[in-house]
């Protein structure tokens, strides 16, 4: 540190104003996380819907409760999330989208796809 500059005493976390870019960035890495625990729950239902039909059954009553199409509704929105972003950054690899409005571009449309993309999908499991 250069004499004279001073170190804030205290950084509001709050007020610090990511670019969409991050925000998106940080969903991405959400998603991932929320993908990864969800996958033994993921292979219990799976494992149960194939054992017999009164499983299969049982699995779909299980979906149509509120709370289970509140959680399904969060686990597409963090497939097609990370799908989206991933593609995103496979791009942004290959240096296709690395100048300034694109890349605002594209972090804004994977953030307004990926919930319409859940949406849809659950719609179309109902």
């Amino acid at each position: 540190m250069m004499p004279g500059q001073t170190r804030p005493v205290f950084l509001n976390l709050l007020q610090i104003r990511l670019p969409v870019a991050g925000i998106m960035s940080i969903a991405h890495r959400a998603a991932g996380v929320l993908l990864f625990l969800a996958i033994p729950f993921v292979v219990a239902l799976l494992s149960l819907s194939l054992s017999d039909q009164k499983g299969f059954d049982q699995v779909q009553t299980l979906l149509r409760q509120p709370l289970m199409q509140v959680g399904l509704l969060l686990l597409l929105w963090a497939l097609a999330h990370h799908f989206l972003a991933g593609i995103r950054y496979l791009a942004i690899d290959m240096h296709l989208g690395v100048q300034a409005p694109c890349y605002r571009q594209t972090a804004w449309a994977v953030l307004v796809a990926a919930p319409v993309l859940a949406l849809l999908l659950l719609w179309g499991l109902s």
